[in-house]
């Protein structure tokens, strides 16, 4: 998994522990808890490349709702709710999308 390299398993089990349920999502607990809120601008964006799936410079609403899976296969979908969440959160533009820096201004608050 491309995220292996920046994030230990214990931390990316920590992680995805403390969202099990559904609509248990908070990205503030997931990012704190993965330790990815202490890691360098260079890791998180390095983080987005791999959520940018498609690679369009940009997290969409499509792979917000698959965030869970970047960190382990079979990792529960986000609920619409989570992922509409998750986007107002981090789309501090109001584009829609969430770019790297909104990105990372998101990890680290």
């Amino acid at each position: 998994m491309a995220l292996a390299g920046l994030l230990s398993e214990a931390e990316i089990s920590a992680g995805l522990q403390s969202c099990q349920a559904a609509d248990s999502f908070s990205c503030k607990t997931f990012f704190a808890k993965t330790g990815l809120n202490v890691k360098t601008k260079e890791d998180l964006a390095k983080v987005f490349g791999v959520i940018d799936q498609d690679k369009s410079g940009f997290i969409e609403e499509e792979e917000l709702f698959k965030f869970l899976q970047n960190f382990k296969n079979g990792a529960r979908l986000l609920t619409d709710k989570e992922t509409k969440e998750f986007l107002a959160k981090g789309d501090t533009d109001g584009d829609g999308k969430i770019g790297v820096d909104e990105f990372i201004t998101l990890v680290k608050c």
